[in-house]
């Protein structure tokens, strides 16, 4: 490993989550957004932060339910929800991102012509989750061991649904793992669907649609449909960290 690559690795792991989340070019990001409905976040989790993660699938008392997918049609392999109150670290990264991504949410809405808006913190949009009996915590942790897939989804948990969420690879393709990879496909009015692989390592994040996003045509504003999945691990275990911003029913 080189002096640079250890020095910034080192600095990931001083810094906090939020301190993290805030150095990225929103900017940046909000375009990114906008253009392709997701956008990569890379080295956000340190090699230790995602080993430590990965590690907490085994702690039974981490989580309120494990989900086996062949059973319910998802696919192969399994993940478990998280309870409260979450790890530091995931409690963090959702009150981050939020923060950054309650405006680009909003004015999405906006664009769509969806009533909906969302307040400023976290905190703020769990009250209105609760209110409404969306009161279990979504965060999730997921587990794939050779020849697992995920097939193509949303995370749609309640009538209140945050429109954009977070996955973190918490494994290294190459090393932990083979194939594997992280997939979009969106599916546009009259067109075919439009795949997009996402070329996660580990500690990288990517932000995405969780159902819908605006299009710009040439008869106005329209939605597109988001679906995400993960292809087929061909050899080795992966792990990965979905942060997702409403709790479910």
């Amino acid at each position: 490993m080189s002096a640079q690559l250890r020095s910034v690795r080192a600095a990931t792991a001083a810094a906090s989550v939020a301190d993290r989340v805030e150095a990225f070019d929103w900017e940046g990001v909000s375009d990114s957004l906008d253009a392709q409905g997701s956008v990569m976040l890379e080295g956000l989790l340190s090699p230790d932060e995602c080993r430590t993660l990965a590690g907490l699938y085994s702690d039974e008392h981490r989580f309120r339910s494990r989900v086996v997918m062949a059973r319910h049609g998802f696919g192969r392999g399994e993940y478990k929800y998280f309870s409260y109150p979450l790890p530091r670290t995931v409690a963090g990264l959702r009150s981050a991102f939020y923060r950054r991504l309650a405006p680009i949410a909003n004015r999405w809405n906006a664009a769509m012509r969806i009533d909906v808006r969302y307040p400023q913190t976290h905190s703020d949009f769990l009250a209105r989750c609760h209110e409404a009996g969306q009161v279990r915590p979504t965060p999730l942790l997921l587990q794939y061991g050779a020849d697992d897939y995920n097939c193509l989804h949303q995370d749609l948990y309640g009538e209140n649904v945050f429109p954009l969420q977070v996955a973190i690879l918490l494994s290294e393709p190459g090393t932990d793992f083979s194939g594997g990879e992280f997939v979009l496909t969106e599916q546009r009015p009259r067109m075919q669907s439009r795949p997009e692989v996402v070329p996660l390592r580990q500690g990288d994040a990517v932000v995405f649609a969780v159902h819908h996003r605006p299009v710009q045509g040439t008869r106005g504003m329209y939605r597109v449909n988001l679906r995400h999945g993960v292809s087929r691990v061909r050899t080795g275990h992966r792990h990965t960290l979905g942060v997702i911003f409403h709790d479910a029913e």
